[in-house]
């Protein structure tokens, strides 16, 4: 391909925008062809930053104008299937935020549609693995190097959350994240999901009951424990430690300005995920408009990772409401996705 990929954006609220400005200004083959937003206000203000770009209030009209090369989802995960169907049906490549449906039946649906074409078409925007630090800590696991991985200790905390954030998002909205990343790192799927709550945080919104603890087992033995933070209110952080045979390593330290001043010193922490995984935004981005360009059209996880992250978010909903050990059954990966 020689001329930039055009794509459509889906969904224009605070993760497509940031989509948009990201493709117009720091992506390169690629430009924004149409918005799909049926928010008259959204849309313009979307357009705005993508020269040229029409816009439509629903995907099958810009597929029938001829608008658009591939489609990036970005709207909420319950309006996922709608848009990813007719997708589909015109063989489009396509970048879909997580979730990829908001339920493994779905999921599964969406997968079965798919695996009627030649090869895989949809990417999941699961971003932490385009993070510099994820991939160099995975690369530390696979090389034997400290010797076996034994246990993974992550932490993702938000500083505050709006009041729209329930409960269930505790597990659908972030731990979801670590339910992609962990076996990606681990290299063995989920098999098991535990929910532990500690004593409550007085500053949590009336609503949540948090933090909570996430413990998950993997197919090879690794153990992994989460905590999830939605109150923390000194920051934005998503760390981990890996525990080997012969060390540790870390991820997702502090890494902003240092300062000494009256006997203290200190570290600038991100305050959103906007900034803490910009690059890794970007360079997944960029990878998804490189591999539909070359022909390969997925550079990332697929529509089977995004389903196996929708069974271990059911089974984590169930742990978290009912308690105790909730496994985790999946089908053989299919050759399709291998």
């Amino acid at each position: 391909m020689t001329e930039d990929l055009r794509v459509g954006i889906v969904g224009a609220g605070r993760m497509g925008a940031d989509h948009v400005q990201r493709i117009t200004n720091r992506v390169s083959g690629a430009v924004v062809s149409a918005i799909v937003e049926p928010d008259a206000g959204r849309a313009a203000a979307a357009a705005a930053d993508a020269p040229g770009a029409q816009a439509f209030t629903r995907i099958e009209d810009a597929i029938a104008a001829d608008a658009v090369d591939a489609v990036l989802i970005a709207t909420p995960g319950q309006f996922h299937a709608p848009v990813l169907v007719p997708a589909l049906e015109a063989r489009l490549p396509i970048l879909c935020e997580k979730p990829l449906t908001d339920t493994s039946a779905s999921s599964w649906q969406i997968v079965q549609r798919e695996m009627q074409l030649d090869r895989p078409h949809i990417q999941v925007g699961f971003m932490r693995r385009f993070d510099a630090g994820y991939e160099a800590l995975r690369g530390l696991i696979a090389s034997g190097e400290s010797g076996a991985l034994m246990m993974l200790h992550c932490a993702h905390r938000n500083p505050s959350v709006p009041d729209s954030y329930t409960q269930d998002m505790l597990i659908y909205d972030s731990v979801v994240h670590e339910f992609d990343v962990v076996p990606w790192l681990g290299g063995a799927r989920v098999t098991s999901v535990e929910v532990k709550y500690g004593r409550r945080n007085s500053l949590s919104p009336a609503h949540l009951r948090e933090p909570i603890l996430v413990l998950m087992e993997l197919e090879n033995g690794v153990l992994v424990d989460v905590e999830m933070n939605v109150s923390a209110q000194f920051g934005y952080q998503v760390a981990t430690e890996a525990v080997f045979e012969k060390g540790i390593a870390r991820i997702g330290e502090p890494s902003g300005l240092q300062s000494w001043r009256d006997g203290r010193f200190a570290v600038d922490e991100h305050v959103s995920f906007t900034t803490r995984f910009a690059a890794a935004y970007d360079t997944q981005i960029q990878r998804w408009v490189n591999a539909v360009r070359d022909g390969r059209l997925v550079d990332g996880p697929n529509a089977w990772d995004g389903y196996l992250a929708a069974l271990c978010c059911e089974a984590g909903l169930e742990a978290l409401h009912h308690g105790g050990v909730v496994p985790v059954e999946a089908p053989d990966r299919p050759a399709f996705y291998a």
